[in-house]
């Protein structure tokens, strides 16, 4: 969205930015795993392929977008450069940075309004899916609007030295069925999957684990486990090989084995259930005790 852009073409001089900036690290929220660095990167303008801008307002956001300050490698950041009282609620138009060595594609993500005193504004969530592809190394201008229901009406907000920023502290937890459990699964397993998630809580920050949730032997022999795959990241994973071992109560393997996927994949901030099977060759105790069992990756 880019309707409530006011800046008109002035004084150079009196033609600035609003807002402050607020950068993270682009591995935060996309799958890149390239790490920040010192280089400096100047991004350029880039304009959304839908966005008619009139030559006036064309020359203010180029202006405003030169007199950004260059980021580090491998960084997004919201520039912010103006806010408006509407009567959908505030616009607030920013620049959405992207200093990537690629293209990057953003989903649902929530955002915060702060003033000066790094009070909250405004909280809410936006699909920045709709900003397309944001090229590699540029700023693409866009206006989000935070309806007034989210709006703190006791927290004043000046009309500069504010910041808008990608709140990644308020990421729910969630349940996340493959598509075979969606369509599989009866509804009373979905919701006791869901408690197990809900009490089980959020992973660590940045971490990836395994938890037991269901071991037996088959009359075949074979050793069936069920898996809860927990995705701490703020992006997605995706597991292509998956070395497992399955421990008892001393800590000593049950089975262990190697599980090949291509691509299975775990979205930011998700637990996935998956159901593995060893082979009976792969068994290292006959007839273990399931009482209590874990499961990690193996080390190589």
């Amino acid at each position: 969205m880019f309707p409530f852009f006011k800046k008109k073409k002035t004084n150079t001089k009196e033609l600035k930015n609003d807002g402050l900036e607020s950068t993270i690290a682009s591995s935060e929220l996309s799958e890149s795993e390239a790490a920040e660095s010192a280089e400096e990167i100047e991004t350029e303008l880039s304009l959304h392929p839908s966005v008619d801008v009139p030559k006036e307002q064309l020359y203010v956001l180029r202006f405003l977008n030169n007199e950004l300050p260059p980021l580090k490698a491998n960084q997004l950041s919201l520039s912010g450069i103006e806010w408006n009282e509407q009567p959908e609620g505030l616009a607030v138009t920013a620049f959405v940075r992207n200093s990537v060595g690629k293209g990057i594609q953003l989903g649902d993500i929530p955002l915060l309004l702060i003033n000066e005193e790094k009070k909250i504004k405004a909280k809410h969530g936006f699909n920045l899916a709709e900003l397309g592809e944001i090229p590699a190394k540029s700023s693409r201008p866009w206006t989000f609007v935070f309806p007034a229901s989210s709006i703190e009406k006791n927290v004043e907000l000046a009309k500069e030295n504010w910041t808008l920023a990608f709140d990644l502290t308020s990421k729910e937890h969630k349940l996340d069925l493959a598509d075979s459990w969606e369509e599989s699964l009866p509804e009373v397993e979905k919701e006791k999957l869901q408690k197990i998630v809900e009490q089980l809580g959020a992973p660590g920050k940045n971490e990836l684990n395994f938890t037991g949730l269901q071991a037996k032997t088959a009359e075949d022999g074979k050793f069936h486990i069920t898996v809860l795959i927990r995705n701490g990241y703020d992006r997605n994973l995706n597991i292509e090989k998956l070395p497992l071992q399955v421990l008892d109560s001393r800590k000593e393997v049950i089975a262990e084995g190697q599980f090949n996927f291509g691509s299975l994949e775990i979205k930011a901030n998700t637990t996935k259930p998956w159901s593995f099977i060893f082979q009976k060759e792969l068994l290292k105790i006959e007839d273990p005790d399931l009482s209590t069992w874990s499961v990690q990756v193996k080390n190589n």
